[in-house]
Protein backbone atom coordinates (compact mmCIF):
# COMPACT_ATOMS: atom_id res chain seq x y z
CA UNK A 1 0.00 0.00 0.00
CA UNK A 2 1.43 3.40 -1.05
CA UNK A 3 2.40 5.86 1.65
CA UNK A 4 1.36 9.47 1.08
CA UNK A 5 2.67 12.68 2.67
CA UNK A 6 1.83 16.35 2.24
CA UNK A 7 3.48 18.19 -0.64
CA UNK A 8 4.96 20.90 1.59
CA UNK A 9 6.61 18.28 3.81
CA UNK A 10 7.94 16.29 0.85
CA UNK A 11 9.55 19.32 -0.78
CA UNK A 12 11.00 20.70 2.47
CA UNK A 13 12.70 17.33 3.10
CA UNK A 14 14.78 17.58 -0.08
CA UNK A 15 15.49 21.32 -0.15
CA UNK A 16 16.54 24.08 2.21
CA UNK A 17 13.01 25.51 2.09
CA UNK A 18 10.86 25.60 5.18
CA UNK A 19 7.30 24.36 4.89
CA UNK A 20 6.14 27.99 4.90
CA UNK A 21 8.50 28.68 1.99
CA UNK A 22 7.09 25.68 0.13
CA UNK A 23 3.54 26.91 0.67
CA UNK A 24 4.44 30.26 -0.90
CA UNK A 25 6.21 28.53 -3.79
CA UNK A 26 3.17 26.35 -4.43
CA UNK A 27 0.82 29.35 -4.44
CA UNK A 28 3.18 30.99 -6.95
CA UNK A 29 2.82 27.92 -9.24
CA UNK A 30 6.51 27.04 -8.92
CA UNK A 31 5.96 23.39 -7.94
CA UNK A 32 4.83 20.55 -10.16
CA UNK A 33 4.22 16.86 -9.55
CA UNK A 34 4.51 14.40 -12.44
CA UNK A 35 4.36 17.33 -14.85
CA UNK A 36 1.26 18.96 -13.31
CA UNK A 37 1.46 22.27 -11.47
CA UNK A 38 0.18 21.86 -7.88
CA UNK A 39 -0.81 24.95 -5.92
CA UNK A 40 -2.19 23.18 -2.85
CA UNK A 41 0.65 22.62 -0.31
CA UNK A 42 -1.54 20.06 1.48
CA UNK A 43 -1.86 17.88 -1.62
CA UNK A 44 -0.79 14.28 -1.02
CA UNK A 45 2.22 12.84 -2.86
CA UNK A 46 4.14 9.58 -2.65
CA UNK A 47 7.81 8.60 -2.94
CA UNK A 48 7.48 7.52 -6.58
CA UNK A 49 6.15 10.93 -7.68
CA UNK A 50 8.46 13.23 -9.66
CA UNK A 51 8.70 16.59 -7.87
CA UNK A 52 9.90 19.75 -9.61
CA UNK A 53 10.70 23.23 -8.33
CA UNK A 54 11.02 25.95 -10.95
CA UNK A 55 11.34 23.19 -13.54
CA UNK A 56 14.26 21.49 -11.76
CA UNK A 57 13.81 17.91 -10.52
CA UNK A 58 14.04 17.35 -6.76
CA UNK A 59 15.66 14.23 -5.38
CA UNK A 60 16.23 12.91 -1.90
CA UNK A 61 20.00 13.42 -1.46
CA UNK A 62 21.96 10.23 -0.93
CA UNK A 63 24.75 9.99 1.63
CA UNK A 64 27.12 12.92 1.27
CA UNK A 65 30.75 13.06 2.34
CA UNK A 66 32.46 16.45 2.43
CA UNK A 67 36.01 17.63 3.14
CA UNK A 68 36.30 21.21 4.45
CA UNK A 69 39.39 23.33 5.09
CA UNK A 70 38.19 25.06 8.26
CA UNK A 71 39.43 28.61 8.90
CA UNK A 72 39.90 30.30 12.26
CA UNK A 73 36.82 31.70 13.97
CA UNK A 74 34.33 29.02 12.95
CA UNK A 75 32.86 26.57 15.45
CA UNK A 76 32.31 22.89 14.71
CA UNK A 77 28.58 22.95 15.34
CA UNK A 78 25.40 23.08 13.33
CA UNK A 79 24.08 26.10 15.25
CA UNK A 80 25.71 28.69 17.50
CA UNK A 81 24.36 31.93 18.87
CA UNK A 82 27.70 33.77 18.97
CA UNK A 83 29.97 32.50 16.21
CA UNK A 84 29.67 31.38 12.57
CA UNK A 85 29.62 27.61 12.14
CA UNK A 86 31.27 25.32 9.62
CA UNK A 87 27.83 24.81 8.03
CA UNK A 88 27.86 28.49 7.08
CA UNK A 89 30.70 27.60 4.68
CA UNK A 90 28.72 24.83 2.97
CA UNK A 91 26.53 25.63 -0.03
CA UNK A 92 24.59 22.39 -0.44
CA UNK A 93 20.86 21.62 -0.44
CA UNK A 94 19.38 20.46 2.83
CA UNK A 95 22.70 21.02 4.59
CA UNK A 96 21.01 21.00 8.01
CA UNK A 97 21.08 17.19 7.81
CA UNK A 98 24.89 17.18 7.71
CA UNK A 99 26.82 16.57 10.91
CA UNK A 100 30.49 16.87 11.77
CA UNK A 101 32.68 13.78 11.93
CA UNK A 102 35.54 14.99 14.10
CA UNK A 103 35.23 18.49 15.50
CA UNK A 104 37.87 21.21 15.74
CA UNK A 105 38.14 24.06 18.24
CA UNK A 106 37.29 27.57 17.08
CA UNK A 107 41.01 28.47 17.05
CA UNK A 108 42.09 25.30 15.19
CA UNK A 109 42.21 25.12 11.40
CA UNK A 110 42.30 22.38 8.81
CA UNK A 111 40.52 19.17 7.90
CA UNK A 112 36.89 18.74 8.93
CA UNK A 113 34.67 15.99 7.57
CA UNK A 114 30.90 16.41 7.25
CA UNK A 115 28.39 13.73 6.33
CA UNK A 116 24.79 12.61 6.69
CA UNK A 117 25.89 8.96 6.93
CA UNK A 118 25.68 8.18 10.65
CA UNK A 119 27.47 4.83 10.50
CA UNK A 120 30.39 6.27 8.54
CA UNK A 121 30.64 9.19 10.97
CA UNK A 122 30.76 6.78 13.91
CA UNK A 123 33.68 4.93 12.34
CA UNK A 124 35.59 8.21 12.03
CA UNK A 125 35.01 9.31 15.62
CA UNK A 126 34.86 6.05 17.59
CA UNK A 127 38.15 5.15 19.35
CA UNK A 128 37.37 1.49 18.60
CA UNK A 129 38.09 2.10 14.92
CA UNK A 130 41.55 3.61 15.56
CA UNK A 131 41.15 6.42 13.05
CA UNK A 132 44.37 8.37 13.62
CA UNK A 133 44.54 12.14 13.25
CA UNK A 134 47.62 14.18 12.35
CA UNK A 135 48.19 17.82 13.28
CA UNK A 136 50.79 20.48 12.62
CA UNK A 137 51.48 22.58 15.71
CA UNK A 138 53.40 25.80 16.26
CA UNK A 139 54.56 26.01 19.87
CA UNK A 140 55.40 28.94 22.11
CA UNK A 141 58.70 27.38 23.22
CA UNK A 142 61.34 25.12 21.75
CA UNK A 143 60.44 21.47 22.05
CA UNK A 144 62.99 19.21 23.72
CA UNK A 145 64.20 16.06 21.95
CA UNK A 146 63.08 13.81 24.82
CA UNK A 147 59.47 14.85 24.13
CA UNK A 148 59.40 12.29 21.30
CA UNK A 149 59.90 9.43 23.77
CA UNK A 150 57.44 10.93 26.23
CA UNK A 151 54.71 11.14 23.60
CA UNK A 152 55.46 7.58 22.49
CA UNK A 153 54.98 6.39 26.08
CA UNK A 154 51.84 8.43 26.70
CA UNK A 155 51.33 11.70 28.55
CA UNK A 156 49.70 12.24 31.93
CA UNK A 157 47.09 14.96 31.43
CA UNK A 158 45.81 17.13 34.25
CA UNK A 159 42.79 15.59 36.02
CA UNK A 160 43.06 12.34 34.01
CA UNK A 161 43.29 8.89 35.58
CA UNK A 162 45.47 7.32 32.90
CA UNK A 163 48.03 8.31 30.32
CA UNK A 164 47.10 9.15 26.78
CA UNK A 165 47.58 6.39 24.25
CA UNK A 166 51.03 6.39 22.59
CA UNK A 167 51.35 9.26 20.12
CA UNK A 168 53.88 9.95 17.37
CA UNK A 169 55.73 13.27 17.63
CA UNK A 170 57.89 14.54 14.78
CA UNK A 171 60.02 17.64 15.43
CA UNK A 172 60.08 19.75 12.27
CA UNK A 173 61.93 22.73 13.69
CA UNK A 174 62.74 24.19 17.11
CA UNK A 175 59.12 24.99 17.92
CA UNK A 176 57.27 23.32 15.04
CA UNK A 177 56.03 19.75 15.27
CA UNK A 178 53.73 17.22 13.67
CA UNK A 179 51.77 14.97 16.02
CA UNK A 180 49.64 11.92 15.32
CA UNK A 181 47.15 10.68 17.92
CA UNK A 182 44.74 7.76 17.96
CA UNK A 183 42.16 9.08 20.40
CA UNK A 184 40.18 12.27 20.90
CA UNK A 185 40.16 13.50 24.46
CA UNK A 186 38.99 17.02 25.21
CA UNK A 187 41.56 19.55 23.85
CA UNK A 188 43.99 16.64 23.83
CA UNK A 189 46.84 18.03 21.71
CA UNK A 190 46.93 21.34 23.55
CA UNK A 191 46.83 19.59 26.93
CA UNK A 192 49.63 17.19 25.97
CA UNK A 193 52.01 20.04 25.25
CA UNK A 194 50.80 21.94 28.32
CA UNK A 195 51.73 18.89 30.41
CA UNK A 196 55.31 19.37 29.17
CA UNK A 197 55.27 23.05 30.07
CA UNK A 198 54.73 24.31 26.54
CA UNK A 199 51.83 26.02 24.78
CA UNK A 200 50.24 25.57 21.35
CA UNK A 201 50.02 28.83 19.39
CA UNK A 202 48.69 27.40 16.13
CA UNK A 203 47.07 24.03 15.46
CA UNK A 204 46.16 22.69 12.03
CA UNK A 205 44.71 19.24 11.25
CA UNK A 206 46.23 17.62 8.18
CA UNK A 207 44.83 14.08 8.20
CA UNK A 208 42.01 11.87 9.49
CA UNK A 209 42.69 8.18 8.92
CA UNK A 210 43.77 7.87 5.28
CA UNK A 211 42.05 11.11 4.28
CA UNK A 212 44.48 14.00 3.83
CA UNK A 213 43.46 17.64 3.54
CA UNK A 214 43.48 18.57 -0.15
CA UNK A 215 46.29 21.09 -0.65
CA UNK A 216 44.27 22.81 -3.39
CA UNK A 217 41.50 23.75 -0.96
CA UNK A 218 41.84 27.30 0.31
CA UNK A 219 40.61 28.15 3.81
CA UNK A 220 36.83 28.04 3.84
CA UNK A 221 36.62 25.89 0.71
CA UNK A 222 35.29 22.34 0.51
CA UNK A 223 34.83 19.45 -1.89
CA UNK A 224 33.13 16.08 -1.96
CA UNK A 225 35.23 13.10 -0.96
CA UNK A 226 36.30 10.65 -3.64
CA UNK A 227 34.98 7.08 -3.58
CA UNK A 228 38.46 5.93 -2.50
CA UNK A 229 38.50 8.37 0.42
CA UNK A 230 35.04 7.28 1.54
CA UNK A 231 35.98 3.59 1.34
CA UNK A 232 39.19 4.18 3.32
CA UNK A 233 37.14 4.51 6.52
CA UNK A 234 36.57 0.95 7.68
Amino acid sequence: MASFIRLDKAVSQVTDLSRSDVKRAAKAERISVNGEVITDPAAKVQASDALYLDGEPLHEPGPRYIMLNKPLGYVSATKDGEHPTVLDLIDEPNKAKLHIAGRLDIDTTGLVLLTDDGQWSHKVTSPNHHCEKTYYALLAEKIEEDAVAKFAKGIWLNNEKKRTKPAKLEILYANEVRITIGEGRYHQVKRMFAALGNRVIELHRERIGNIFLDEELQEGEYRLLTSEEIASVQ
